[in-house]
C-alpha cells in the first residue's frame, strides 16, 4: 500500500486537480484510495501555494460525485449478486459491503447523508442505494450534502496541519467518527430550535 500511496502522491503533485477528481472518483467507486491521503496531501499543496482552496474542494466534490454515481449504478444494474460475483477484481471485500448494506438497511436513505462521513461505508454506500433502485435526484442530494462538509473539513485540515498533513492517515477514522457525532449533535440543535420557533408562531 505505500507503494502505492506514493504513486497517488506523486499524480496528485503533478496533475493537481485533475488528479484529485479521477482519484476520489475511483475512493467513491469503491476503490480503495483513502480520501485522507488524497485530500490530506491536497490540503498540503494549499498550504504551500501550488493549489487553491476552492479549486481543490470543486475538484474532490466533482470526482466524488462521478464516482458515487458510478457506484449506484454498478448497484441499480448489476445488483447484489454482480458485486458479490466480480467485486474482488476491483478489491472490493464483500465485508466491506456488508457493512454498508447494514446501515442502509438500519438507516435507509439518511445512511446515504452520514455515511459520507465515516470510514468503509463512506466508500460503499452507494452500492446497497443502488441495490434498492432509490430516487436518484434523492441520492444525488443526500450524497452532496454529506460529501461536501467532510470534503472541506479534510482539505482545511491538510492545509492547517501544513507540513505535518500526515497525521490525518493515522487518525482519519477517528476524526470521521468525531465529525458525525458534531455534525448529529448541530442537525439536532437545530431541529429542536425549529420546532420550538414553530410551535411558538402557532400561538399568536
Amino acid at each position: 500500500m505505500e507503494q502505492f500511496s506514493t504513486m497517488f502522491l506523486e499524480f496528485i503533485a503533478s496533475w493537481g486537480y485533475f488528479a484529485i477528481a479521477i482519484l476520489m472518483a475511483a475512493e467513491n467507486a469503491c476503490i480503495p484510495v483513502p480520501s485522507e491521503l488524497i485530500l490530506g496531501f491536497a490540503g498540503y499543496l494549499i498550504f504551500s501555494g501550488q493549489l487553491t482552496f476552492a479549486g481543490a474542494l470543486t475538484a474532490g466534490m466533482i470526482g466524488g460525485m462521478a464516482g458515487s454515481i458510478f457506484a449506484y449504478l454498478v448497484g441499480h444494474y448489476g445488483g447484489r449478486r454482480f458485486v458479490d460475483t466480480y467485486g474482488h477484481y476491483f478489491f472490493i471485500k464483500k465485508s466491506h459491503v456488508d457493512v454498508a448494506q447494514h446501515w442502509f438497511d438500519k438507516y435507509g436513505l439518511k445512511a446515504v447523508f452520514f455515511s459520507r462521513m465515516l470510514p468503509v461505508v463512506r466508500t460503499f454506500i452507494s452500492l446497497p442505494a443502488g441495490f434498492a433502485h432509490v430516487d436518484m435526484k434523492k441520492f444525488l442530494l443526500l450524497t452532496f450534502a454529506g460529501a461536501l462538509p467532510w470534503t472541506a473539513l479534510i482539505l482545511y485540515a491538510g492545509m492547517m496541519l501544513g507540513e505535518s498533513w500526515k497525521v490525518l492517515t493515522q487518525i482519519g477514522h477517528e476524526a470521521s467518527i468525531v465529525f458525525v457525532v458534531m455534525a448529529a449533535l448541530v442537525i439536532g440543535v437545530l431541529y429542536i430550535r425549529y420546532k420550538r420557533k414553530k410551535k411558538r408562531s402557532g400561538k399568536y
